[in-house]
C-alpha cells in the first residue's frame, strides 16, 4: 500500500458517510461542496448492494470554502445528512488524534511504532504507553512519553482498567494500540471505545490461535503464515479488520524462522492499520470495515 501524505500537511475536512443506496447521493454531496467553493481533493464510495447500503469518504480543500469551520456539522445536516438519513462524521485533518499504546514483553511492534513517531511518519501525539511488564519503560523514556505499570490478575482486573480509564481520559486519548498487549480487556472496557482500540493478532485470522501458533504452523506444514489487525470487540479477536498480509514460508524455515517473519508482519500490518486508523481511511460497519485505500 503506498502512503501518501499525512494529514499534517493539509488544511482538509473529511466526511465518513454511510446510508441506504438510493440515486443522488453523490452528486448532492458534490454539489453542496462545489456550491460552498469546496475543491474536493479526494473521493470514493461503494455500494454493498447485499445490503443495498451507501459508504463514501470525501475530503476537501478547507482555505476558500465560504461555511466556517464551526457551521460545517450544522449545514451538512441540514441540507445532506438528515434528508438522505445518513450516518456520518466529520473530522478536520489539522487536528492531531491522540494515541495510548499497550505492550507487554514483547517490544516488536513498540519499537516500529515508536520509531514511525519519531520520524514524523504520522501526524499523531503518543503521550502514553500502558503496560503489565517494567521492560518497555527505558525505551518510553527514551522518547519522552510516560509510561504506567499495572499489574493484573482476575481479582484486580476491574481496580486496574479503572485506573486506565482514568488515565486516558486524563490524557484525551483518541485511539488505542494494542501492541502485542497480552492481557484480555473485559467487555465493559471495551464497550466504552467503539472502534478506538486496535490489535494486532499473530496470525491470518482465525488460523491457529494461541499461545504457540508458530509452532501449530509448523507442526501442519504450513505454507504461509500471516498477521491480522482488528479493532476490538467483546468477542475476542473477531472485530472488524482493518488489514491483514501473508508471507510464504517452506519446509525448510524452522520455528524460529517463522517466529522472525512473523513479527516482521505484525509490524508492518500493525503500522498500516494504524496510518488507515489515522487517515480517517476506515468506517465500521456492523461487524466488518470499508476501507478506503
Amino acid at each position: 500500500m503506498e502512503l501518501r501524505n499525512s494529514t499534517s500537511s493539509r488544511n482538509s475536512a473529511i466526511i465518513l458517510i454511510h446510508c441506504p443506496d438510493k440515486k443522488g447521493l453523490v452528486a448532492a454531496v458534490t454539489r453542496f461542496l462545489a456550491h460552498n467553493n469546496g475543491n474536493i481533493l479526494e473521493i470514493d464510495q461503494h455500494v454493498d448492494k447485499l445490503s443495498q447500503v451507501f459508504f463514501m469518504r470525501v475530503e476537501w480543500d478547507l482555505d476558500g470554502f465560504l461555511i466556517p469551520d464551526d457551521q460545517i456539522e450544522s449545514e451538512f445536516s441540514k441540507h445532506i445528512g438528515t434528508p438522505f438519513d445518513m450516518h456520518w462524521q466529520l473530522y478536520f485533518s489539522r487536528e492531531k488524534p491522540k494515541m495510548a499504546v499497550f505492550v507487554s514483553g514483547y517490544g516488536h511492534c513498540l519499537y516500529d511504532i515508536l520509531a514511525r513517531y519519531d520520524s514524523g511518519e504520522w501526524y499523531v501525539d503518543i503521550p502514553l504507553i500502558i503496560s503489565n511488564h517494567p521492560h518497555m519503560k527505558q525505551v518510553a523514556d527514551r522518547y519522552g512519553i510516560d509510561y504506567h505499570q499495572f499489574d493484573v490478575n482476575q481479582e484486580n482486573k476491574p481496580e486496574v482498567e479503572a485506573k486506565q480509564k482514568e488515565l486516558l481520559h486524563s490524557y484525551e486519548i483518541d485511539v488505542m494500540v494494542l501492541a502485542r498487549y497480552m492481557q484480555i480487556l473485559s467487555d465493559n472496557f471495551v464497550a466504552d471505545y467503539p472502534g478506538r482500540i486496535i490489535n494486532i493478532h499473530h496470525s491470518f485470522l482465525p488460523a491457529f490461535p494461541g499461545a504457540r501458533p508458530y509452532h501449530s504452523a509448523f507442526q501442519r506444514g504450513v505454507k504461509v503464515i500471516g498477521a491480522t489487525s482488528h479493532y476490538v470487540t467483546a468477542d475476542l479477536d473477531e472485530g472488524p479488520i482493518i488489514e491483514q498480509d501473508v508471507i510464504h514460508v517452506n519446509h525448510r524455515h524452522s520455528v524460529e524462522d517463522l517466529a522472525r517473519k512473523g513479527r516482521d508482519l505484525e509490524k508492518i500490518v500493525l503500522a498500516r492499520a494504524i496510518w488507515l486508523h489515522l487517515e480517517r481511511r476506515t468506517m465500521v460497519f456492523e461487524n466488518r470495515t470499508i476501507v478506503f485505500q
